[in-house]
């Protein structure tokens, strides 16, 4: 879990190329708080200066505390850009894969559907394109009864994963069955390439979300919800609330997959423990 700022907090380097104080950082981390509820800490300092000096850079600005005055006022939108800057986006195919293993099973044992997933947190397209193959191995077709709802705050890697296309080397940990079922090749100047599959795609709505918001705009109704890796950026009252309005999208036997070094004991009146960390719904889940 990241820790919020303390005083007691190491001086920051004074080799700067942009006047950056401790007071600056501090309402870096209020405002990504507020607006994302990423939780940074003291060690984070130096990412910080590095992601937004570039934007203060392109923007002619000396003073991050310039930056800041623009960012609180919102100028043409610039808390989307801010938030795309500091968002930490590691991912890859089949990441911690017993969960895909258990959500073959789950998907095998649900009925003929249609079933409706969500990924929370899709960063550049491989976590949902890996509940897509998973749902197409499940029903053995490339046209599974299955929809998948991806989701990102960053509107930067959602653009990225609805392309589908990546260098080969992301593919490589995949079985050679599945990089010829689900990928396509490039040739040429594409070479060293691929690109998912069109009935993949044809799976999965990206969409721009963030967690925080007011109101998530969702039926529900959801058998797994994949949030994984993403609480460990919030402190608990801000993952208590997050857990608080996706537990009643859960479908009834539905499932929400968290990341291996998450843990929601803190959250036992809205989740449940059910397997690996997988929890359900407290209330059983309920539809919208």
């Amino acid at each position: 879990m990241r820790d919020a700022v303390t005083a007691a907090a190491a001086p920051l380097r004074e080799d700067r190329t942009f006047e950056f104080n401790e007071r600056d950082f501090a309402r870096v981390c209020r405002l990504i708080h507020a607006m994302a509820g990423i939780n940074l800490g003291p060690s984070k300092r130096d990412m910080v200066y590095s992601r937004l000096s570039r934007r203060l850079r392109q923007l002619d600005l000396t003073r991050f505390s310039d930056y800041l005055d623009l960012l609180e006022r919102d100028i043409d939108g610039e808390a989307q850009t801010f938030i795309n800057a500091l968002t930490t986006n590691l991912t890859s195919f089949f990441r911690e894969a017993h969960h895909f293993e258990m959500l073959n099973a789950q998907l095998r044992g649900a009925g003929p559907g249609p079933h409706t997933l969500w990924c929370n947190a899709a960063s550049t397209g491989e976590e949902p394109y890996s509940l897509a193959i998973t749902a197409c191995e499940a029903f053995g077709t490339l046209t599974p009864p299955v929809r998948i709802l991806a989701t990102d705050i960053d509107t930067g890697v959602l653009q990225t994963a609805a392309r589908g296309v990546y260098p080969v080397e992301r593919i490589a940990a995949l079985s050679a069955q599945q990089q010829r079922d689900y990928f396509l090749r490039g040739t040429g100047p594409n070479a060293g390439m691929c690109r998912v599959k069109p009935q993949l795609q044809a799976l999965i709505e990206f969409r721009p979300l963030n967690l925080l918001g007011d109101d998530y705009g969702l039926r529900g109704g959801y058998l797994a919800v994949f949030c994984r890796n993403v609480m460990i950026y919030f402190d608990k009252p801000t993952q208590h609330e997050v857990l608080r309005r996706i537990a009643p999208l859960l479908a009834p036997n539905g499932v929400l997959y968290a990341g291996h070094s998450e843990s929601f004991a803190h959250a036992g009146d809205v989740v449940r423990p059910c397997g690996r960390t997988t929890y359900a719904a407290v209330n059983g889940g309920a539809m919208r």
